[in-house]
């Protein structure tokens, strides 16, 4: 019976303090009252991101789009995707390029084929029914890794959030983002806590950014100690008082 009563209390003691080393790790940070930070950090590699989010918006391919020709449905199309090479394939005028352009540009580009093809003082409309360019990659210690689509503008934050916030074994100041780019694959690093306290910049995510958190040894060990530990146990144990 003693040997049960030592081997419970020590359970329950590891229990203790798996659950206030969790609780530690529950506590969301101070947030710095003020101007967020805005610059970013060429130390950590973060020139390449940026906080302001775009004011104008490019067709990108995979995205989906309406074309309405005013009175003239022939020329009209309700939804189309613009294809990997660029291109979109309208009704009477053939694949023509859209990536790339503006909305308005394109419009401006439909008017001008319309009418070298005879259809006089021709009204169009160019209306983005689907960003499906815009997917961001989520892994590491999140709850739910996977690729999500997001809205042009949303930031770091935002893929986070998607991918249903961070797991308890987050090294949450080890945040590797990294980005295409003509060089090559960027890679950044970010400190969560910072941005969300907001002494850090928080960048407007790109399409085909993967974000990964990191995973504090630590933490993993008390996660898979608390799983492998048979809870009910603990407090089902006969003879503790005696």
């Amino acid at each position: 019976m003693t040997s049960l009563k030592a081997k419970t209390l020590w359970k329950a003691s590891v229990m203790s303090a798996g659950l206030a080393v969790l609780a530690g790790c529950a506590s969301s940070p101070e947030p710095r009252i003020g101007v967020a930070a805005s610059q970013p950090r060429a130390d950590l590699g973060q020139d390449a991101f940026n906080f302001a989010r775009p004011t104008t918006y490019l067709l990108r391919p995979s995205d989906q789009i309406s074309v309405n020709v005013f009175r003239e449905p022939d020329f009209s199309v309700e939804r189309v995707m613009i294809g990997v090479e660029g291109n979109v394939s309208l009704p009477m005028l053939g694949s023509i390029p859209a990536a790339g352009m503006t909305a308005k540009q394109f419009e401006q580009d439909i008017v001008r084929r319309l009418a070298g093809a005879g259809i006089k003082a021709p009204q169009v409309s160019i209306n983005i029914s689907d960003f499906a360019s815009h997917l961001v990659t989520v892994e590491g210690a999140v709850n739910s890794p996977g690729v999500y689509p997001f809205q042009p503008g949303s930031r770091l934050s935002s893929a986070v959030a998607l991918a249903k916030g961070l797991k308890r074994t987050a090294k949450t100041d080890q945040v590797a983002v990294f980005r295409e780019s003509p060089q090559g694959i960027l890679i950044a690093k970010f400190d969560y806590q910072q941005i969300s306290q907001g002494t850090m910049l928080d960048p407007v995510l790109q399409p085909g950014d993967r974000v990964v958190m990191g995973t504090d040894g630590l933490s993993v060990f008390w996660e898979d100690l608390l799983k492998a530990l048979p809870v009910f146990g603990v407090f089902a144990a006969t003879g503790l008082g005696n």
